[in-house]
């Protein structure tokens, strides 16, 4: 299941699909915004993309899954993603199981926390300190 062209806006992408699936791609945005608030919307990929200098997580629809981008490697969270680990590492959520927006929301949290990380020692080595 996926849009028959590419969306231009997260709103384009979510509209695509029926109001079932688009209530569920709904909540996961809002999940999304929730825990990363000033990270920036945008399609990458054809799907729902949250960016904060770099890709904090993709998100999608498919057939019989929801799909998120890109795979856990916060050890603290691997244990609760292990039973929607999909292909190289992706989670998959099916459609007939609760979407575990908790989940969901940590895994963002975390990885915008690595990402500020990132931003702060790399803004060390550049003067020095």
């Amino acid at each position: 299941m996926k849009p028959s062209a590419t969306p231009a806006t997260i709103d384009d992408y979510i509209a695509a699909f029926p109001a079932d699936i688009q209530r569920v791609l709904q909540e996961i945005r809002e999940t999304v915004r929730q825990a990363a608030p000033t990270a920036s919307e945008k399609i990458s990929y054809g799907m729902p993309t949250f960016a904060l200098n770099k890709v904090i997580v993709h998100f999608g629809a498919f057939k019989e899954h929801i799909g998120l981008f890109p795979p856990v490697r916060e050890p603290t969270l691997q244990s609760r993603a292990l039973p929607y680990r999909g292909d190289k590492g992706s989670l998959r959520f099916p459609m007939d199981q609760p979407i575990p927006y908790d989940l969901i929301a940590d895994i963002v949290k975390s990885r915008v926390d690595h990402t500020r990380a990132k931003v702060v020692a790399k803004s060390k080595n550049v003067r020095g300190v």
